[in-house]
């Protein structure tokens, strides 16, 4: 289904009239500055950048396709209409496609975001922030001025992809509902007269809030070519290390390590059944504040074990929010008084938690009896949920006794197909012995696993 919008443009774009040759004028010096200093990590998108003119026009277009879901509210039931609708906006100079619309839209209903918090981040005066990796990638990636949301330039193929599994990616994360799959909030397609049309999608970050993260990486569980020179000390320079770069260091999850080979084993099955490869664990790590390891207060516990374990939400029935957002003290103590525990219930929990904080959050299935049905216990465990915190990104936020770890899993469309599968032979010949990241996805899936296993405590 397609549907068209005309909307006539309300602001001038600045260097939207420039010449085709001032701007690659622009991008050539660009270009060269980004190769003469080898710069990685965050650049503000200003008026001279190559991607000033674009990111204007993606962030009205964006801004109005999320007035669209605002003023048309969601189905009770996503329907196959809603899996194939297209919806063009027209602009002075640019036009925007928006694909499955009301689906994305029930996505972030369910990760417990508002529309009208998402068209802010999409559309704020704030620019919008370049973010220039060692990946090999020739996707252009992008951050909104709040750093919460990611937009990535795709191949026609890469959305074709993704637009035909939605369905199932989409149920995966209702059965699943802590999965620790990125979550991708829209995708999009851009046409600026005389360029390259330009297809992208929405994530959300993984790494969000970042402000006190001290080391990112992107593991696949191999050895080749996965060593990164880190920043030089004292550097603001954002560097994404990988699998080498992390020999000799654990995750230390304590109690909450079951829970995460157990979602990682979920999650790759599931990629190992789309036939994927060469998708990355992200992983990222700040110290905990003192504050942060004091052991929970019962009103927020119960608060937040009741968000965790509501056995009704799911990402494809918009109006029952999956994940929670930053929960009020005085309202998990309203929550605390109206499920009227016994004494007895209540002393067995706090004793529990009450151990100088080294839990910090964990929930085992003695504690959750005091407090749902056993029904709600089965899918629980069925589910894989866990304890989440009152985070904005909770799903992606694990805490240990010392530190905080941002994990997810990203880069999901690359199709083991003929092409690979030449890579992989002429890879086994040239690093006999050694582990690299183009194998079979049933390998890729128990590979990445293990180092899971392996580098957890």
């Amino acid at each position: 289904m397609s549907v068209s919008i005309m909307t006539q443009t309300e602001m001038e774009m600045s260097g939207a009239n420039v010449s085709r040759h001032s701007r690659t004028v622009k991008r050539r010096q660009w270009g060269g500055l980004r190769q003469q200093c080898k710069l990685l990590g965050l650049f503000e998108i200003d008026q001279q950048h190559e991607f000033y003119s674009l990111t204007c026009m993606m962030k009205e277009g964006l801004c109005a396709a999320v007035q669209n879901t605002i003023d048309n509210p969601l189905p009770d039931e996503l329907s196959e209409d809603d899996y194939n609708l297209e919806v063009t906006q027209i602009y002075k100079d640019f036009r925007m496609e928006t694909y499955a619309g009301p689906v994305f839209a029930t996505m972030r209903c369910s990760l417990g975001m508002t529309e009208k918090e998402y068209q802010h981040s999409l559309s704020s005066e704030g620019s919008y922030l370049q973010f220039i990796s060692n990946s090999k990638s020739k996707a252009d990636f992008f951050l909104t001025n709040d750093k919460r949301f990611f937009l990535k330039t795709q191949s026609k193929r890469e959305v074709r992809f993704l637009l035909s599994n939605l369905r199932i990616y989409m149920e995966h994360l209702e059965k699943y509902p802590h999965s620790l799959l990125v979550k991708f909030l829209g995708v999009h397609r851009i046409k600026i007269p005389h360029q390259k049309m330009k297809y992208f999608i929405v994530m959300q970050s993984v790494f969000y809030p970042d402000d006190r993260i001290t080391a990112r990486y992107d593991i696949k569980g191999c050895e080749v070519s996965r060593w990164t020179d880190p920043a030089p000390e004292g550097c603001q320079i954002i560097v994404v290390l990988k699998d080498v770069n992390f020999e000799g260091q654990f995750i230390k999850l304590d109690h909450q390590r079951p829970w995460l080979i157990r979602q990682v084993e979920l999650d790759t099955s599931f990629l190992q059944t789309l036939n994927v490869l060469d998708y990355s664990l992200l992983l990222a790590h700040q110290p905990l504040h003192q504050d942060e390891r004091q052991s929970l207060s019962f009103p927020t516990l119960i608060m937040r074990t009741k968000k965790s374990v509501n056995a009704a939400s799911s990402p494809t029935h918009p109006t029952t929010p999956t994940v929670p957002e930053v929960v009020a003290e005085e309202d998990a103590a309203l929550l605390s008084s109206e499920l009227n525990c016994a004494t007895t219930e209540c002393h067995i929990t706090e004793t529990h938690y009450g151990n100088g904080g080294t839990d910090n959050g964990s929930l085992t299935i003695e504690n959750i009896a005091n407090l749902q049905s056993s029904a709600d216990l089965q899918v629980f465990q069925a589910q894989n949920r866990r304890l989440l915190p009152n985070f904005k990104n909770p799903l992606h936020v694990i805490d240990g006794a010392e530190q905080r770890y941002f994990i997810g899993i990203i880069d999901i469309f690359t199709v083991y197909g003929f092409k690979k599968r030449l890579e992989y032979l002429w890879k086994r010949l040239i690093n006999p012995g050694r582990t690299f990241s183009t194998v079979s996805p049933p390998d890729y899936c128990h590979r990445l696993c293990q180092w899971v296993q392996d580098h957890t405590k």
